[in-house]
């Protein structure tokens, strides 16, 4: 699509949104309430999936759209081109923005230039999984979410599909599916739930080895072949607990580690009961937002 054609739809997606306020109702806090993200808490394996719609976890960059910008989940805005802004729907939306899988770091460095880069952006996708701010359960959200992408028409914007699982076996066969397909894993959202900004008991991510993040506030130095270099990162959690990280850093990062304040995405196993996570793992810089 180029820039003509996206100044085209959008009157049409205009319209429609006038046309269908009825069957998608806005809060009248949905300004405010939309500049907030759900988070996904880790999933317990042999649970019983019943009451929640599954998905793949896709591993992109989170992009919310308020129905007039599109911004990082951190709230800053993302600089995407004009055409694409102008044909997404008047609606809020969250998802994620996706060049497939094992492309994170070829994504990260498309949708955070300042200055838009024409041919990767136009190989993106929008992958669309939820409706911030709508007074309904998730499951009516994602079923109004259809006729609104439907309408707009657009290759590049996608509704993520949903599907239940009856029981925890068949769960982690699907879990292996992706996983061997090259995906990073499952994502579940209580069918019944409300809309909720941050964590909460209704949405959680279902991976072979959980990860997290955390910032970086000190440094451990290096003993034996790493003396006078970086031996271990000193993270914090978002909930206060503090740990060195220091399994999956490279040469390189440990003689150039990640600045103080800097935020890294980690794996680990499982948490002992004060919280800390065991077998902990660097997995890269989380860019800034």
């Amino acid at each position: 699509m180029d820039a003509s054609a996206g100044r085209a739809l959008r009157p049409i997606t205009r319209r429609f949104g006038l046309q269908c306020l009825a069957t998608f109702p806005f809060l009248t806090d949905v300004q405010a309430k939309s500049t907030g993200v759900q988070l996904a808490s880790d999933w317990s394996p042999g649970r019983s999936p019943q009451g929640f719609l599954v998905s793949e976890k896709f591993d992109g960059v989170r992009a919310v759209w308020d129905g007039q910008q599109l911004r990082f989940r951190s709230g800053r805005a993302i600089a995407a081109p004009d055409w694409f802004l102008r044909s997404l729907p008047d609606h809020p939306l969250d998802g994620e923005l996706w060049l497939g899988r094992g492309q994170f770091d070829r994504l990260s460095g498309v949708v955070r230039q300042q200055s838009p880069q024409e041919a990767g952006w136009r190989a993106l996708r929008y992958l669309v999984f939820d409706a911030p701010g709508r007074d309904e359960s998730f499951e009516s959200r994602w079923q109004a979410l259809g006729s609104v992408i439907a309408a707009a028409n657009l290759p590049w914007l996608q509704r993520v599909e949903q599907f239940p699982v009856s029981d925890a076996a068949t769960l982690a066969q699907r879990l292996q599916a992706v996983v061997n397909a090259g995906g990073e894993g499952l994502v579940l959202h209580r069918a019944d739930a409300l809309w909720h900004v941050g964590r909460s008991d209704a949405l959680f991510k279902f991976k072979p080895e959980m990860d997290d993040e955390a910032e970086v506030i000190g440094y451990q130095s290096g003993k034996g072949r790493h003396a006078g270099l970086t031996g271990a990162l000193v993270v914090r959690s978002p909930d206060g607990v503090q740990f060195e990280l220091g399994s999956g850093l490279s040469d390189a990062q440990r003689r150039d580690p990640p600045a103080l304040g800097s935020w890294v995405t980690y794996r680990y196993r499982d948490r002992t009961p004060s919280g800390l996570p065991r077998f902990a793992t660097f997995v890269r810089v989380r860019p800034p937002e």
